[in-house]
């Protein structure tokens, strides 16, 4: 695997490679995937380049990108490396204000938008923010604000620089391009307050990709990734980056809600993702178990079982299974298993690193047992993402996973049993934020994550973001992302948060999953006018309540969620119940539905 400076990474990989395919990205005009090769890819990153120095935009100079995913997003964020400039991403998500927010703090001059939303936002804050000179539009088919004189479409900047100065100026910064060059800010999501911007230095992502090489030697040029994740992600940046670092090809999902018809149309054999991803998948195959006949049940359970035994029993524990068990499995995997994966377009699966939240243990042992290859892990964006994961085999369910090469991890006790992170792929500190870095750090160091876990040899768990643990008016502390984990597993239930400081007891808020209750509201014949509606009838009210009880039945008492209220409406980043990463913002939520829960714990 390589580690040469993202200056010239994709050069190198495009006298390597040449013709062979860098990227993919679905053509929205003719719904076809079309590949931008590597000797290409090169080509569009130096013409960027020489136009990004032509423009002047000079060395460590921050750049803002606000797109959704697309191959330009790379190309911006390659091209800035050359020109030794810090490429700034925003969700493509983000409102007004949050962009607002980013330009003004990292003191961005030069914004390059995606679609239309995206400029007409960044146009907003362009009227605003005095710095703010000029945005750069992706999308050609974008209309322009009749007050615009300033924007310009990328395929027109980029042909800019196409000249002699401004390609020795790159050539220039790219040779004098450094480890210690500020790479990125990447900007926390802010779920306990203002988010703050994480400085990574290439070193950063240099060593993030070493060590990676370490304890994933299965990552070849013979892949081919999905790109689900919003770029601005680290997770996804890391694993992208990763990913060009050997030579894989990058297939670019541009539209979130599309990723189930993208899969089955590129059929990669890794991709990133959160858990949810995998719940949904999970409570989708279960639902599907259910409505077979009594006979199809008992065979699609004995395969489960079976895949069980074989890769959690034997396999995952470094055994020989025995023959009868090999056999059985075997058939299992060419048919039933097979088919599972062919009709969620991972049948070619080698490597699914999840991340970012809690993961169900019943939902990684049943991916585990149907043979879809899950690594589960740990990473923050302070540490350029992984921390540790789960080797594919002699794995710990519950954990999170073995610390990665050359990382040091240590558990404070004194403070709650803080995960402590100390190395390389650590950052260096916040974007002007001096008190907060002289809290992040320990006197010899160590990062504090703001996790609790434990640590048994090199295998960490994790027990809880500390500033989410609630403490009930009883004394007993409870943790919420766990509850909620737990409790996702359900087919009828989208979202939910746990409710529960210096409070009685344990109560939640809780988004039915509206589809699932339709159908089920269609085969018991109940009628109603809309979701409003459908959450206040008994019968509805019945199901959820045994749907919690069965979900909490392994919980200590004083963790079991005594009321609920189903809400009509879900939890939404534009709602800001929801960070850009799809984490609850548990303030907000409190405050916002505070008359619910103020009436659900009345006597």
């Amino acid at each position: 695997m390589s580690t040469i400076h993202y200056a010239e990474l994709i050069h190198r990989q495009a006298d390597k490679y040449n013709g062979r395919a860098a990227l993919k990205y679905r053509n929205e005009a003719t719904g076809k995937w079309e590949k931008i090769s590597w000797r290409e890819f090169s080509n569009r990153i130096m013409l960027t380049a020489k136009a990004m120095a032509d423009y002047g935009i000079a060395e460590q100079e921050t750049i803002g990108l606000y797109s959704q995913n697309m191959p330009q997003c790379l190309i911006i964020d390659f091209a800035a490396y050359a020109n030794r400039a810090i490429p700034v991403p925003m969700y493509a998500t983000s409102s007004p204000a949050q962009v607002e927010y980013i330009v003004r703090d990292a003191e961005i001059s030069t914004l390059f938008v995606g679609e239309q939303l995206q400029y007409n936002h960044a146009f907003i804050v362009q009227k605003k923010s005095p710095g703010l000179k000029r945005l750069i539009i992706f999308d050609r088919t974008v209309r322009l604000n009749p007050e615009d004189k300033t924007s310009v479409y990328f395929d027109d900047f980029i042909h800019m620089g196409d000249n002699a100065h401004a390609e020795t100026t790159v050539k220039v910064r790219m040779k004098a391009a450094t480890t210690d060059d500020v790479a990125t800010f990447i900007y926390t999501s802010g779920t306990t307050g203002e988010s703050k911007g994480v400085v990574l230095h290439h070193s950063n992502f240099l060593e993030a990709m070493r060590i990676h090489g370490i304890r994933l030697p299965i990552i070849t040029d013979k892949q081919t990734s999905m790109c689900f994740l919003p770029l601005t992600h680290i997770f996804e940046k890391a694993w992208t980056y990763l990913c060009l670092c050997n030579g894989v090809t990058v297939a670019i999902n541009r539209d979130p809600k599309m990723i189930q018809q993208t899969l089955t149309e590129v059929h990669p054999t890794m991709m990133c993702n959160v858990p949810r991803f995998w719940e949904k998948v999970y409570a989708g195959v279960h639902d599907k178990i259910a409505g077979f006949p009594y006979f199809l049940r008992r065979i699609a359970g004995n395969a489960v079982e079976t895949g069980r035994l074989h890769n959690m029993k034997y396999k995952n524990n470094g055994l020989k299974p025995p023959l009868w068990l090999r056999l059985k499995f075997g058939i299992y995997n060419k048919t039933i298993f097979a088919t599972l994966k062919k009709v969620l377009g991972i049948e070619r699966g080698v490597l699914f690193p999840v991340a970012g939240a809690p993961l169900s243990d019943d939902v990684n042992v049943f991916l585990q047992s149907v043979n879809i290859p899950l690594a589960y892990g740990y990473g923050l964006s302070e540490t350029t993402a992984t921390v540790s994961f789960c080797p594919r085999e002699g794995f710990t369910v519950g954990s999170i996973g073995v610390v990665m090469p050359d990382v040091e991890v240590r558990i404070d006790e004194k403070n709650n049993n803080e995960i402590l992170v100390r190395g390389k792929t650590v950052f260096s500190g916040y974007y002007k934020r001096p008190e907060a870095n002289a809290k992040a750090f320990t006197d010899d160091g160590f990062f504090r994550t703001g996790d609790a876990g434990r640590l048994e040899g090199d295998t960490l768990f994790f027990t809880e973001r500390i500033k989410d643990l609630y403490k009930t008016s009883n004394g007993k502390y409870i943790a919420p992302q766990a509850i909620e984990a737990l409790m996702s597993k359900d087919k009828f239930i989208a979202q939910i948060a746990v409710i529960g400081d210096q409070r009685k007891f344990v109560g939640a808020l809780i988004v039915p999953d509206f589809d699932m209750l339709r159908i089920y509201a269609s085969d018991k014949k109940i009628t109603y006018t809309d979701n409003e509606n459908l959450i206040k009838l008994p019968a509805i009210l019945r199901l959820m309540e045994s749907r919690v009880e069965e979900g909490q039945k392994d919980l200590a008492s004083y963790e079991k969620i005594k009321r609920f209220i189903l809400l009509p409406f879900p939890f939404t980043m534009e709602g800001r119940e929801l960070t850009d990463t799809l984490k609850l913002r548990r303030r907000v939520i409190v405050e916002k539905y505070a008359s619910l829960i103020d009436a659900m714990y009345k006597e």
